[in-house]
């Protein structure tokens, strides 16, 4: 009777202690029930107990480090380093001089804040790789707005505008330009638009701008800066934002 050919690496983990509390327990539980692999293991442990036996090691004999330090070469003292000659002493100095100039530019040149365009779409994008794309499922705006109640210091217009093309997918919390931020998920057949709202603050943005490949358009309504980011065409955002403002 032998062991299950799928469980002898696990017999030697279990032996081992190398299995984590889940993988050792059901290792165990097999144990119980499997005959070949209880007998597998119980020979594997006295295995380990007979090598584990003191009377089993032998010390080496005396002097035999002595005669192997003998036996090998004997190694020369190292020579002396040359002192630096005027070339190397240029090279180094100039090397300094680099490194400190770096240095200066490392400090004085703060690379820029992105841009809300460049959050936006980095935004949008995250929220579909990661599969994180809605905190609430629901096509029903009576319960997207309210669960963003609390959540941030003022409320978003959600509405669902499936008639027009555009069905409601649920919202989420994002951070942008500073800030916690609704996120208002749409989508548009295969698509899917994120639209993100704040505060109004500062000059107006164009309506229109590109990243990266996807399409934003921007608009002010109702004291709050709307931004909606998706890779449909720049026609669909603006129907969306015209169905959008209809709606709100």
């Amino acid at each position: 009777m032998t062991a299950c050919a799928d469980r002898d690496y696990l017999l030697h983990a279990l032996l081992d202690d190398e299995l984590d509390a889940a993988n050792a327990a059901a290792c165990e539980a097999h144990l119980k029930s499997c005959a070949g692999c209880a007998a597998e293991y119980e020979r594997l442990r006295a295995l380990r107990e007979m090598l584990a036996d003191p009377a089993l090691r032998h010390p080496a004999p005396e002097g035999l480090r002595a005669r192997i330090e003998a036996a090998l070469p004997q190694q020369m003292p190292a020579a002396p380093p040359a002192p630096p000659s005027r070339f190397a002493w240029a090279a180094l100095g100039a090397g300094l001089s680099a490194a400190a100039s770096v240095a200066l530019v490392l400090t004085t040149e703060q690379p820029a804040a992105p841009g809300i365009e460049q959050q936006v779409v980095a935004s949008h994008v995250r929220s579909l790789l990661a599969s994180h794309l809605v905190d609430v499922v629901t096509s029903d705006q009576h319960v997207v707005k309210p669960w963003f109640n609390g959540r941030i210091d003022f409320a978003p217009p959600t509405p669902d505008l499936k008639a027009q093309g555009f069905p409601l997918a649920g919202g989420r919390l994002d951070y942008i330009g500073g800030r916690v931020v609704p996120a208002i998920v749409y989508h548009r057949r295969l698509h899917t638009i994120n639209l993100f709202a704040w505060p109004e603050k500062g000059p107006d943005k164009p309506a229109t701008a590109q990243y990266e490949g996807y399409n934003l358009r921007h608009w002010q309504q109702g004291g709050l800066d709307f931004w909606a980011v998706s890779d449909v065409s720049q026609g669909d955002l603006a129907l969306f934002e015209k169905e959008f403002e209809v709606a709100h």
